[in-house]
């Protein structure tokens, strides 16, 4: 009788400890289920439809994030620079290349829960399209960095790990079918502080 009470008490705690540990790995992978990834970046572009798959809709809803429907946006996060290494706050990065077709765009730093970081001393949180100083071909430069920089700069205070948020309003890129034909800037490092 002991016997079979334990062993059932086993049973029981392999697949609810199991079947815990699942749902948990799958709502904290930045990639994997319904997830596109185009260089650095990555998008959940089903997230705002009704085709998008219950672990989305779960991450989201966690992370108390705003759902971009197709028709509204696509938001596109970098967790790691173009070599693979995970981004940092103690670096500076150069953000270069070209940006998709949209009516408004958003860049801003953010920390693991997608929280935007602090701003340096009287600068906003975020670039966004409209202040955006353009190389000759219409690309863009974005330095993210502690210390100042020409042209543009998208400060970030603290140490640890950041993401980097580029959200895209009203493209016509926000369709999972388009979203892999879009080619987005580089995410490079280009010093870290010591």
């Amino acid at each position: 009788m002991l016997r079979t009470l334990f062993l059932t008490l086993i049973v029981l705690v392999v697949a609810v400890g199991g079947g815990a540990s699942s749902v948990w790995l799958a709502l904290n992978a930045s990639e994997g289920i319904g997830a596109v990834n185009i260089g650095a970046w990555t998008a959940f572009p089903d997230v705002g439809t009704p085709e998008a798959d219950t672990y989305s809709k779960a991450r989201f809803a966690r992370e108390g994030g705003l759902s971009l429907g197709q028709a509204e946006g696509i938001a596109f996060s970098a967790q790691r620079d173009s070599t693979g290494a995970p981004l940092r706050r103690e670096c500076t990065y150069a953000i270069e290349g070209p940006i998709p077709s949209a009516r408004f765009w958003t860049l801003y730093a953010a920390d693991a829960q997608r929280v935007v970081l602090p701003p340096t001393i009287r600068r906003v949180p975020a670039l966004h399209s409209l202040e955006m100083l353009r190389t000759v071909d219409g690309a863009i430069r974005v330095t993210v960095g502690r210390n100042p920089a020409p042209g543009n700069w998208l400060g970030t205070t603290g140490r640890g790990p950041m993401q980097l948020v580029l959200t895209l309003y009203d493209t016509p890129t926000a369709t999972a079918a388009r979203v892999m034909e879009v080619e987005l800037p580089q995410v490079l490092r280009v010093g870290c502080d010591a």
